[in-house]
Order: structure tokens, then sequence, then C-alpha cells
């Protein structure tokens, strides 16, 4: 037995499936899945739209607490929910000794946010957004949007956040 009869029968072997027994797609019935699944995305995606026009986010409405002014080290981060709600948010005190609080949503495609300390930035990763992180507003990249914030006062020795006064007067 030659060396190319052996390869062909070990070819063989692996792939035992005979090209007459395989099953074939014609262009007319890919052509319908691909319709099919288009529909079906256009649809899901008509949803998803009608859903956030219809049903917006609630407002945070209080005062909520967050922690103890020592648990946050200067140039550190603690991320946070709001008792009620699902919507992440991210405290952050700054180099100057400010402390500000956002949301912790890109608002390009809700990707999770994270201060970078020492450069006054939230970033994106995910398509390499920045936002300032004194104001929240976008510095570079995609997002349409300054990131929406909360207002942060301090009681005694705690930290509490709250609605921020320029979403209520706008």
């Amino acid at each position: 037995m030659s060396k190319e009869d052996n390869l062909n029968k070990n070819w063989k072997k692996d792939f035992p499936i005979l090209k007459q027994e395989a099953t074939q797609v014609s262009r007319r019935d890919f052509a319908k899945f691909l319709t099919l699944v288009s529909g079906g995305l256009m649809v899901g995606s008509g949803l998803v739209a009608a859903k956030a026009y219809l049903l917006p986010k609630e407002e945070v409405a209080g005062e909520h607490f967050v922690c103890k002014l020592d648990e946050v080290p200067v140039g550190g981060t603690r991320g946070f929910v709001i008792e009620g709600s699902t919507v992440p948010y991210i405290l952050i005190h700054l180099e100057n000794g400010e402390y500000k609080a956002y949301e912790q949503k890109c608002t390009h495609l809700s990707c999770s946010v994270f201060y970078k300390p020492g450069t006054g930035i939230i970033h994106c990763p995910c398509h390499e957004g920045s936002f300032d992180a004194m104001t929240g507003d976008v510095i570079a990249g995609p997002p349409p949007r300054a990131l929406p914030k909360l207002e942060v006062f301090f009681k005694d020795n705690d930290i509490y956040v709250k609605a921020s006064e320029e979403k209520v007067l706008s």
C-alpha cells in the first residue's frame, strides 16, 4: 500500500460523510432564513425603543445614604445602588477633595465606566469613551451625552446623595 492510499483511508476515517449525503442549503432557503432573522431583530429593536419611550426610568427621589466619609480614600471610588433601584452608581473622591456621584453606565451602550485615579477622567473601556470626572461631560469617544449625576452632600460623618438640582430645574 502506498503512502497516498494510506492518507486517503485515514482521511475517510476522520471525515466519514460522503458528499452525496451532505445536505445543502439552497439560496432560497438561505434568503428566507436571513429575512426571518433580520425581521426578528427589527421587531426586537422596535420593542426595546418603545419600552424606553413608554416606560421611562424612575427618577431618584429623596436622600440616600452611601457610606462613611473615611471609607473612600482620596482618588478612590465606591460603587452603590440606591434602595429600590437596579441602576449602578459610582461615588468618586477626587484628588482636590471633592466628592462626585454619577450613574456607572456609559451613555453610549451602557457599558460599566470606571474612574482613572489622578487623571480626572471616567473611562468606558468598551469603545474608549471618556468623561470629565468634575462635570460628567463627554471628553472623547462615542457617548452622545454626559453621565447622569447625583448631588453629593454630607451629614455628620456620612455621605448621602440625592437627585441633582440641575436635572430638577431643566
